[in-house]
């Protein structure tokens, strides 16, 4: 018996009832669409941040570097291991770090000093894009220097002025920087100032100083090896399997760490979000499948007599039971298709336009600035995950119609009135 043209036919029987559990089922997966691409949008755009302008997916240290820093613990072959790195697929950059006092005018201020490799710094952080005044580090200039925004107002440097006044020229200012060399000696240089960063993270914005390597060694009469290897993980590689492979290829002498466990109360906080979101979907759903239990047991109860003469006439009860899980399939089927085709120009949208948050971006989260533009996430899980959760629980809300008209008595349901 085919039931298929059976169970298409029972759905319109009741146009209306069918129409309104159709239109709650679509309406419920368009916005739980919507609300899986915008967090999973926020989320993803998170942890970007995390990974392009500040942490790298993974980060080389020598033991013990993150908890007492010192110039003088450097990775010594530094070169080697970038060179290995890059051999096996990832990018990787060396970074000198150090610390010191800077001033300008009649205000200073304590900064973190990073001398970076220009070049391969490219290849692993975006934060030359975040320049918002001027310009980017030039390797053929080691006399200028880039620093956060929040050091720039504390010290008073206001280059978008001087853009405002003179377009066409190029925004300086002189950068007075103090502090120690390698080898005890009392280190000072005065530096340009070439460009502003926007928002970065806490620590970047109030004492960040970028400068060229070969800068930061003049600075501090120091030969040594990078004090920082940044490193992106190769393409399709997961964090896991990245961290562990960067962890044979270092050697057991150096600490290599993911930026999960660089940053755990981010991590967690990423993981606790999205675990919401499930939550949600399953709240959302549940209140579905109560719907689609109810239309589907006033439809077994209103056919009691019908399903009965079925089963006198040879119906078994599992042909019953595949009629109304038939019936709830075709409402579904329909209602997904409905969904979707509502959700996909509404997420599409807020992928490429996305809402723009004001001044609710300069807030950081674990001290990572955000983009101030909250875009959706366009990908396949947007839009599988919620489908996926859709059909589970509507699947399992019409069970206990199905087996109820399964174990229908003949007898009994035909004398039903």
């Amino acid at each position: 018996m085919n039931l298929a043209p059976m169970a298409w036919r029972n759905v319109w029987r009741n146009r209306r009832r069918s129409l309104i559990t159709i239109a709650a089922i679509g309406f419920a997966l368009f916005t739980m669409t919507l609300y899986s691409g915008m967090v999973r949008g926020y989320l993803h755009g998170l942890e970007k941040s995390v990974v392009d302008y500040e942490i790298g997916d993974l980060q080389i240290f020598t033991p013990g570097y993150r908890h007492k820093p010192s110039l003088y613990d450097g990775i010594e072959r530094s070169a080697e291991v970038v060179e290995r790195l890059t051999a096996r697929g990832f990018r990787a950059s060396p970074r000198l770090l150090g610390g010191g006092l800077a001033a300008a005018g009649d205000a200073s201020a304590g900064v973190s000093l990073r001398g970076i490799d220009v070049g391969r710094d490219a290849g692993v952080s975006l934060v030359a894009s975040q320049v918002e005044h001027g310009r980017w580090l030039d390797p053929a200039r080691p006399g200028e220097v880039v620093i956060g925004r929040r050091l720039a107002r504390v010290l008073g440097i206001d280059l978008a002025r001087q853009l405002a006044k003179q377009p066409a020229k190029q925004p300086r200012a002189d950068l007075v920087v103090l502090t120690q060399g390698a080898d005890g000696s009392t280190a000072n240089k005065v530096y340009t100032v070439r460009g502003v960063l926007r928002g970065v993270s806490d620590a970047t914005d109030r004492g960040g100083v970028f400068m060229t390597s070969d800068a930061f060694r003049d600075l501090f009469v120091y030969q040594g090896g990078a004090h920082q290897i940044l490193v992106r993980r190769p393409p399709l590689s997961t964090l896991e399997a990245a961290t562990a492979l960067a962890r044979t290829i270092a050697g057991p002498d150096l600490e290599v760490l993911s930026w999960r466990q660089l940053l755990p109360t981010l991590a967690s906080l990423l993981d606790a979000a999205l675990g919401m979101t499930y939550v949600l979907f399953g709240i959302v759903y549940i209140a579905i499948g109560v719907v689609i239990l109810n239309a589907m047991l006033m439809a077994v109860f209103e056919r009691v007599r019908e399903l009965g003469l079925l089963k006198a006439i040879g119906m078994t009860p599992g042909m019953v039971m595949r009629l109304v899980l038939l019936e709830s399939a075709f409402q579904t089927g329909i209602a997904i298709v409905a969904g979707l085709v509502l959700a996909l120009p509404g997420v599409f949208y807020l992928a490429r336009v996305g809402i723009d948050q004001g001044k609710l971006a300069n807030a950081a989260i674990g001290g990572v600035a955000r983009d101030p533009i909250w875009r959706a996430d366009f990908n396949t899980a947007t839009f599988v995950a919620p489908v996926v959760m859709l059909i589970v629980i509507v699947g399992l809300a019409v069970l206990y119609p199905g087996l109820k008209a399964a174990r229908l008595n003949p007898v009994d349901a035909i004398k039903h009135q």
